[in-house]
Protein backbone atom coordinates (compact mmCIF):
# COMPACT_ATOMS: atom_id res chain seq x y z
CA UNK A 1 0.00 0.00 0.00
CA UNK A 2 1.76 3.31 -1.15
CA UNK A 3 1.46 5.83 1.81
CA UNK A 4 1.00 9.79 0.73
CA UNK A 5 4.13 10.76 4.00
CA UNK A 6 2.21 14.59 2.67
CA UNK A 7 -0.71 13.55 5.04
CA UNK A 8 1.78 12.62 8.04
CA UNK A 9 2.77 15.06 10.37
CA UNK A 10 6.57 15.64 10.45
CA UNK A 11 7.41 14.68 13.54
CA UNK A 12 5.77 10.91 12.72
CA UNK A 13 7.79 11.04 9.78
CA UNK A 14 10.68 11.87 11.66
CA UNK A 15 10.24 9.00 14.32
CA UNK A 16 9.31 6.53 11.69
CA UNK A 17 12.90 7.02 9.66
CA UNK A 18 14.95 7.69 12.86
CA UNK A 19 13.37 4.54 14.50
CA UNK A 20 14.54 1.94 11.39
CA UNK A 21 18.10 3.61 11.50
CA UNK A 22 18.10 2.33 14.73
CA UNK A 23 16.14 -1.30 13.88
CA UNK A 24 17.88 -2.14 10.91
CA UNK A 25 21.69 -1.25 11.98
CA UNK A 26 21.97 2.18 9.88
CA UNK A 27 23.16 3.68 13.32
CA UNK A 28 24.75 0.97 15.36
CA UNK A 29 25.26 -0.04 18.80
CA UNK A 30 28.07 1.84 20.47
CA UNK A 31 27.93 5.13 17.81
CA UNK A 32 27.73 8.35 18.74
CA UNK A 33 25.38 10.87 16.12
CA UNK A 34 25.00 14.84 16.71
CA UNK A 35 21.72 16.06 16.83
CA UNK A 36 23.23 18.39 14.08
CA UNK A 37 23.94 15.28 11.63
CA UNK A 38 20.74 13.57 12.30
CA UNK A 39 18.95 17.26 10.99
CA UNK A 40 21.03 17.06 7.94
CA UNK A 41 20.74 13.36 7.23
CA UNK A 42 17.05 13.96 7.67
CA UNK A 43 16.22 17.33 5.67
CA UNK A 44 14.01 18.29 8.46
CA UNK A 45 14.46 20.76 11.66
CA UNK A 46 15.42 20.83 15.10
CA UNK A 47 11.50 20.58 16.89
CA UNK A 48 10.68 16.97 14.81
CA UNK A 49 14.27 15.41 15.65
CA UNK A 50 14.68 16.53 19.58
CA UNK A 51 11.16 14.85 19.74
CA UNK A 52 11.92 11.66 17.90
CA UNK A 53 14.46 11.44 20.56
CA UNK A 54 12.47 12.23 23.60
CA UNK A 55 10.41 9.37 22.20
CA UNK A 56 13.10 6.81 21.27
CA UNK A 57 14.74 7.61 24.16
CA UNK A 58 11.73 6.73 26.53
CA UNK A 59 11.58 3.45 24.37
CA UNK A 60 15.30 2.60 25.75
CA UNK A 61 16.00 2.73 21.79
CA UNK A 62 18.60 5.67 22.18
CA UNK A 63 20.67 7.36 25.08
CA UNK A 64 21.58 10.60 25.22
CA UNK A 65 25.43 11.31 25.74
CA UNK A 66 25.39 15.17 26.51
CA UNK A 67 26.88 17.75 24.04
CA UNK A 68 23.90 17.24 21.36
CA UNK A 69 24.73 13.72 20.96
CA UNK A 70 22.93 10.85 21.36
CA UNK A 71 24.02 6.78 21.04
CA UNK A 72 22.42 3.41 20.35
CA UNK A 73 22.80 1.61 23.74
CA UNK A 74 25.18 -1.31 23.63
CA UNK A 75 23.57 -4.81 25.08
CA UNK A 76 24.73 -6.10 28.16
CA UNK A 77 24.34 -10.29 29.13
CA UNK A 78 21.59 -8.85 31.55
CA UNK A 79 19.96 -6.59 28.85
CA UNK A 80 19.86 -9.27 26.68
CA UNK A 81 18.39 -11.73 28.99
CA UNK A 82 15.96 -9.69 30.25
CA UNK A 83 14.75 -9.01 26.94
CA UNK A 84 15.04 -12.50 25.18
CA UNK A 85 12.72 -13.32 28.13
CA UNK A 86 10.19 -10.93 26.84
CA UNK A 87 10.61 -11.43 23.47
CA UNK A 88 9.71 -15.08 24.01
CA UNK A 89 6.70 -14.28 26.33
CA UNK A 90 5.12 -12.09 24.35
CA UNK A 91 6.35 -12.68 20.37
CA UNK A 92 4.50 -16.50 20.67
CA UNK A 93 1.59 -15.62 22.43
CA UNK A 94 0.79 -12.92 19.33
CA UNK A 95 1.43 -15.25 16.80
CA UNK A 96 -1.11 -17.77 18.70
CA UNK A 97 -3.82 -14.98 19.26
CA UNK A 98 -3.28 -14.09 14.99
CA UNK A 99 -3.87 -17.69 14.40
CA UNK A 100 -7.37 -17.49 14.99
CA UNK A 101 -7.99 -14.13 12.72
CA UNK A 102 -5.54 -15.55 9.51
CA UNK A 103 -7.27 -15.81 6.89
CA UNK A 104 -6.20 -17.15 3.21
CA UNK A 105 -5.41 -13.73 1.99
CA UNK A 106 -3.02 -13.10 5.49
CA UNK A 107 -1.19 -16.50 4.97
CA UNK A 108 -0.70 -15.26 1.29
CA UNK A 109 0.66 -11.92 1.85
CA UNK A 110 2.97 -13.46 4.58
CA UNK A 111 4.20 -16.04 2.39
CA UNK A 112 4.89 -13.35 -0.28
CA UNK A 113 7.03 -11.27 3.05
CA UNK A 114 8.64 -14.57 3.54
CA UNK A 115 9.82 -15.13 -0.21
CA UNK A 116 11.77 -11.80 -0.06
CA UNK A 117 13.52 -12.70 3.59
CA UNK A 118 14.36 -16.19 1.82
CA UNK A 119 15.41 -13.68 -1.44
CA UNK A 120 17.42 -11.50 0.84
CA UNK A 121 19.14 -14.74 2.77
CA UNK A 122 20.05 -15.83 -1.12
CA UNK A 123 21.89 -12.67 -1.91
CA UNK A 124 22.96 -11.80 1.95
CA UNK A 125 21.73 -8.86 1.69
CA UNK A 126 21.61 -7.98 5.07
CA UNK A 127 19.45 -5.16 5.35
CA UNK A 128 16.80 -6.39 2.93
CA UNK A 129 16.70 -9.64 5.27
CA UNK A 130 16.23 -7.67 8.30
CA UNK A 131 13.46 -5.42 6.64
CA UNK A 132 11.81 -8.55 5.18
CA UNK A 133 11.66 -10.44 8.44
CA UNK A 134 10.88 -7.46 10.38
CA UNK A 135 7.46 -7.00 7.99
CA UNK A 136 6.89 -10.85 8.24
CA UNK A 137 6.55 -10.61 12.11
CA UNK A 138 4.72 -7.92 12.64
CA UNK A 139 2.21 -8.74 9.61
CA UNK A 140 1.63 -11.75 11.95
CA UNK A 141 1.53 -10.13 15.09
CA UNK A 142 -0.71 -7.45 14.09
CA UNK A 143 -3.20 -9.88 12.83
CA UNK A 144 -4.06 -10.69 16.69
CA UNK A 145 -5.45 -7.45 17.40
CA UNK A 146 -3.44 -6.92 20.64
CA UNK A 147 -2.47 -3.79 20.30
CA UNK A 148 -0.60 -3.20 23.92
CA UNK A 149 1.41 -6.50 23.40
CA UNK A 150 2.04 -5.52 20.03
CA UNK A 151 3.54 -1.83 21.07
CA UNK A 152 5.36 -3.95 23.42
CA UNK A 153 6.94 -6.32 20.87
CA UNK A 154 8.05 -3.20 19.02
CA UNK A 155 9.80 -1.66 21.70
CA UNK A 156 12.15 -4.59 22.32
CA UNK A 157 13.05 -5.15 18.42
CA UNK A 158 13.97 -1.83 18.67
CA UNK A 159 16.75 -3.12 21.61
CA UNK A 160 17.15 -5.77 20.10
CA UNK A 161 17.72 -5.24 16.51
CA UNK A 162 20.87 -2.97 16.49
CA UNK A 163 22.64 -6.01 17.73
CA UNK A 164 20.83 -8.88 15.42
CA UNK A 165 22.36 -6.06 12.00
CA UNK A 166 26.15 -6.44 13.54
CA UNK A 167 26.23 -10.84 14.08
CA UNK A 168 24.27 -10.75 10.19
CA UNK A 169 26.58 -8.70 8.36
CA UNK A 170 29.59 -10.81 9.92
CA UNK A 171 28.24 -14.20 9.29
CA UNK A 172 26.94 -16.47 6.27
CA UNK A 173 23.61 -15.66 4.62
CA UNK A 174 22.68 -19.26 5.11
CA UNK A 175 23.00 -18.94 8.82
CA UNK A 176 20.72 -15.79 8.96
CA UNK A 177 17.66 -16.54 11.49
CA UNK A 178 14.49 -17.97 9.35
CA UNK A 179 11.89 -20.58 10.84
CA UNK A 180 9.30 -19.40 8.98
CA UNK A 181 8.33 -21.83 6.40
CA UNK A 182 7.26 -23.94 9.76
CA UNK A 183 5.56 -20.59 10.60
CA UNK A 184 3.64 -20.76 7.44
CA UNK A 185 2.78 -24.78 7.51
CA UNK A 186 1.46 -24.35 11.41
CA UNK A 187 -1.29 -21.30 9.89
CA UNK A 188 -2.00 -23.25 7.13
CA UNK A 189 -2.94 -26.59 9.06
CA UNK A 190 -4.97 -23.71 11.75
CA UNK A 191 -2.50 -25.12 14.30
CA UNK A 192 -2.13 -22.06 16.83
CA UNK A 193 0.21 -23.47 19.13
CA UNK A 194 2.49 -25.12 16.38
CA UNK A 195 2.57 -21.25 15.02
CA UNK A 196 3.40 -20.01 18.44
CA UNK A 197 6.25 -22.78 18.90
CA UNK A 198 7.87 -21.96 15.46
CA UNK A 199 8.02 -18.23 16.18
CA UNK A 200 9.29 -19.13 19.66
CA UNK A 201 12.34 -20.84 17.74
CA UNK A 202 12.56 -18.44 15.40
CA UNK A 203 13.50 -15.72 17.98
CA UNK A 204 15.44 -18.27 20.16
CA UNK A 205 17.64 -18.36 17.27
CA UNK A 206 18.69 -15.28 16.98
CA UNK A 207 18.96 -14.58 20.82
CA UNK A 208 21.18 -17.45 20.54
CA UNK A 209 23.37 -15.90 17.77
CA UNK A 210 23.65 -12.16 19.19
CA UNK A 211 24.53 -14.02 22.92
CA UNK A 212 27.35 -15.81 21.00
CA UNK A 213 28.20 -12.65 19.45
CA UNK A 214 28.43 -10.99 22.69
CA UNK A 215 29.97 -13.63 24.44
CA UNK A 216 32.98 -13.51 22.12
CA UNK A 217 33.23 -9.23 22.21
CA UNK A 218 32.23 -8.38 18.72
CA UNK A 219 28.84 -6.25 19.93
Amino acid sequence: MNVDLRKIPTHEVTYARMRDMILFGVLQPGQPVTIQGLIADLGVGMTPVREAIRRLTAEGALLPQGNRRVTVPRLTASLLDQVAFARLTIEPKLAEMAAVALTAAHIDRLDALDAKVDSAIQAGAVSDYLESNHAFHFALYDASGAAVLVDMARSLWLRFGPSLRVVCASMAASGLPDRHEEALAAMRAGDALGLARAIERDIAQGVEQVKLALLRGEI
